[in-house]
Formats: structure tokens, sequence, C-alpha cells
């Protein structure tokens, strides 16, 4: 199955998210298909930025969210 997810990048206690789209089989941080956004929470005010696009594409093709990634679109 095809998942939307946060792959985490950045250093220690500075945190950095990419939203990608991966196989729900693979590690948080291992290889992904496509990234389509994403998402700082250290800076002020918190980014978030995602190519609406391709996330309706993806969601088109039978991939899912997970939570923290419903949640921040559903505030978009």
């Amino acid at each position: 199955m095809t998942v939307i997810r946060l792959t985490r990048m950045g250093r220690n206690k500075k945190p950095f998210y990419r939203i990608v789209v991966t196989d729900s089989r693979k590690r948080r941080d291992s290889g992904w298909i496509e990234s389509i956004g994403y998402y700082n929470p250290v800076s002020q005010p918190k980014e978030f930025k995602i190519d609406q696009e391709r996330l309706d594409y993806w969601l088109s093709v039978g991939a899912q969210p997970s939570e923290k990634v419903a949640k921040l679109t559903a505030k978009k």
C-alpha cells in the first residue's frame, strides 16, 4: 500500500520534515517515491508547504495519508 507520510530531516533538536509518498512497508527515513512538500515545526511561524495537485493525484490513486499529514492538510 502507498502512504503519504513525514520523513525526518534536519539536526538534533531541530527537526524538519518532508512530506513524501512511499511504500508502507519501508522504514520512516528510507527511500520514497516522490516528495510533495515540507513541514518545519521549529520556525516561527511554523512553515508548511504542499503541492496540492500532487497530493490530490496520490489520494485519487489510493494512497493513504498518515494521521499527522491528514491533520496538516485539513488545516490548510
